[in-house]
């Protein structure tokens, strides 16, 4: 594995870096109260290729590879977690689940489109009473000569409002069964399909999240991916590959919560010098460096892996463990930093420390994690 970082990463990280410190830092805490989801800045990011960082050329997307995509995730997310996460789940979930399963006629319908952000894409696994438990999913599809009726109701979906397409998951075999979901592709405007409540949320509050209710939405076969069945074993794939981007977005909200206290310890005078100057603020300072370090190396772990076609289960999900446990304890930390300006919305690490949170709970819980880890490791 090569530590050095390339100059094509480096070019693309750039880019990012300057987008986020044009086009959002001005409006973050702006889009936070208001809960809104700013659906031009994913139109600017669109075009320059960051909506679609993983599809190949061919499709209309940027080609580059997941060390690219980590590092334009971690740029954003140092800005912003919301818009980090929107733009995870699209391009991971929606976007990469129709690249690894869609036939080349889905792939050339829907992934120009996604990659140019012409599309938003959603994602539509997770309901209320079954959040770990896919394999009891109350959402049903039943087949009807040509066609497939989907009934049901998905929750916590990035997107399920505004999003223009939806890749859902539905079980079409009995609850718990092996094999008993399909995935399923849902233009918006299909009738039937219709957004449901918009979650008010502690952190990430502009990006959107909301339910996607179905009732009688009847679609065509030939929206369904893959084989019938298979639905929840392409999840599993395409969330390994979801988990180094939570990973990439934890990261990113860690190392924006750090440098933002690494700058006020040093500007901060207490007792006539600089508050990194006392023993207290300096261990702080070393033990969140040195977590960052640690998990950027996990999740540049997981990266090779995956883009060497390897396994990397057991790897992403080490990664996003422990990344987003970083996150939570480095932006807690820089808030104790920065004392009782971090708790005023003045000061940019209460957003992040809000943020942070949801990066244990998306994509799988920390619990979760361990419980992929446990067992790869007890193979």
């Amino acid at each position: 594995m090569n530590f050095t970082t390339s100059e094509l990463t480096q070019q693309v990280a750039q880019t990012a870096r300057d987008f986020a410190a044009q086009h959002i830092k001005p409006h973050i805490m702006e889009w936070d109260e208001s809960q809104e989801f700013p659906l031009a800045v994913f139109k600017q990011m669109g075009e320059l290729g960051l909506m679609g960082v993983l599809v190949p050329e061919a499709y209309g997307g940027s080609g580059l590879s997941y060390l690219e995509y980590s590092a334009i995730i971690q740029e954003i997310a140092k800005v912003c977690g919301s818009i980090g996460l929107s733009l995870a789940a699209h391009n991971s979930l929606c976007t990469g689940h129709i690249l690894a399963f869609g036939n080349e006629v889905q792939k050339q319908k829907y992934l120009p489109k996604l990659a140019s952000a012409e599309y938003i894409g959603a994602w539509g696994l997770t309901e209320a009473n079954t959040g770990s438990d896919a394999g009891n999913m109350k959402t049903t599809a039943v087949k009807d000569g040509d066609h497939w009726i989907l009934n049901g109701t998905k929750c916590w979906i990035t997107h399920g409002k505004t999003g223009d397409v939806a890749v859902v998951v539905c079980r079409t075999g009995e609850p718990r069964a092996k094999d008993n979901s399909t995935a399923f592709i849902v233009d918006r405007g299909t009738p039937g399909f219709q957004a449901g409540k918009k979650e008010n949320k502690l952190g990430m509050r502009a990006s959107e999240t909301t339910e996607m209710i179905f009732d009688n939405c009847r679609i065509p076969d030939t929206q369904r991916m893959g084989e019938v069945g298979s639905g929840f074993k392409q999840s599993m794939k395409v969330l390994d590959g979801g988990r180094i981007s939570i990973a990439a977005l934890s990261l990113g909200i860690a190392k924006g919560a750090y440098e933002a206290a690494l700058q006020y310890a040093q500007e901060r005078y207490q007792f006539d010098k600089p508050i990194a100057q006392f023993q207290g603020i300096s261990f702080k300072l070393a033990d969140m460096a040195t977590e960052i370090a640690a998990a950027e190396l996990l999740i540049n772990q997981a990266c090779y892996l995956k883009m060497q076609g390897l396994p990397m289960t057991k790897e992403a999900a080490m990664a996003k463990y422990y990344a987003s446990e970083v996150s939570v304890k480095v932006s807690t930390d820089a808030v104790q930093i920065f004392g009782g300006y971090g708790y005023t919305k003045d000061f940019p690490v209460e957003k992040f420390y809000r943020d942070s949170k949801l990066c244990t709970i998306g994509e799988g819980t920390s619990e979760i994690q361990k419980l992929v880890i446990s067992r790869e490791v007890l193979r």
